[in-house]
């Protein structure tokens, strides 16, 4: 089952920690420096506070899948959208090892599809999504962060 992917920028980490796990009813699944993440299932989403982004406010959306089927039914709408797809595998960012790839809808909101193998302790060096966007063009096979 797909779950839906929010990532927003913030300045105050703390502050939106304390207002989102009040809103959610729930502390974040994960924390790390600059970083927090709720993994929750009512809603079904996957919400992530991200200091590292280019600012405050909607960095980017996703869909984040549990297999490798869903991650090519998701490609293949996209491309039957005519969307270029490029997947990156076993790609290393956001303290996650994952397949994923890129897209921007109509409008340049970014939008990133992915399957999470394991997390990791690493965050990688990409400090915004457009830099992930760029990278996934010129990547084939690993390091959306470099």
């Amino acid at each position: 089952m797909k779950r839906l992917h929010v990532s927003l920028g913030v300045e105050d980490l703390e502050a939106s920690i304390r207002f989102y796990s009040t809103l959610f009813g729930a502390e974040p699944s994960l924390r790390r420096e600059g970083y927090a993440k709720w993994m929750l299932e009512d809603p079904r989403v996957n919400f992530v506070l991200d200091q590292k982004g280019a600012g405050r406010g909607v960095d980017h959306l996703g869909i984040q899948v549990e297999d490798e089927a869903e991650l090519a039914e998701v490609s293949g709408r996209l491309k039957n959208a005519g969307q270029e797809v490029d997947l990156l595998k076993n790609n290393e960012c956001c303290y996650a090892r994952q397949d994923r790839f890129w897209i921007s809808d109509p409008e340049g909101l970014p939008w990133e599809t992915f399957k999470t193998h394991e997390l990791i302790e690493d965050y990688g060096t990409a400090t915004r999504t457009q830099d992930l966007v760029t990278s996934a063009k010129a990547e084939t096979s690993e390091g959306c962060c470099g």
